[in-house]
């Protein structure tokens, strides 16, 4: 990251203090880590723009930008695997948050409990 603040990409009701914090990239986005708050474990990650956060911190559901659909989506309304968000801390660098959730079902679109479940690589000593 260049540390370059780019202007949201869509209008958003996000508080401008926050917004005024967050490092994004070219798209406007920020990458958003959804942690299991009762294991720790890192479940996926996803990416915010501005309103995504704002949805985030006011409807206590994890919402999402899809890079591919151009849209936003809410973690669960068609899976059932809901991510009920207990926190949001954003990092130091202002472009990433980290979002604590109680995950409901798997948090991968693969029925994977985690999206870091299937493919992990061979570390040397």
């Amino acid at each position: 990251m260049t540390g370059a603040t780019h202007p949201p990409a869509r209008p958003s009701d996000l508080d401008p203090t926050i917004a005024a914090r967050l490092k994004r990239d070219p798209d406007g986005l920020i990458a958003a880590v959804a942690q299991a708050a009762d294991t720790g474990e890192v479940l996926m990650v996803g990416w915010m723009d501005d309103e995504a956060l704002h949805r985030t911190l006011t409807t206590g559901r994890c919402t999402y930008w899809s890079r591919s659909r151009q849209e936003y989506w809410v973690k669960g309304d068609t899976s059932g695997h809901v991510q009920k968000v207990l926190s949001v801390a954003l990092d130091c660098d202002g472009d990433a948050v980290l979002v604590r959730v109680e995950q409901t079902g798997a948090a991968c679109h693969t029925g994977d409990r985690t999206c870091f479940d299937a493919d992990v690589l061979p570390v040397s000593d």
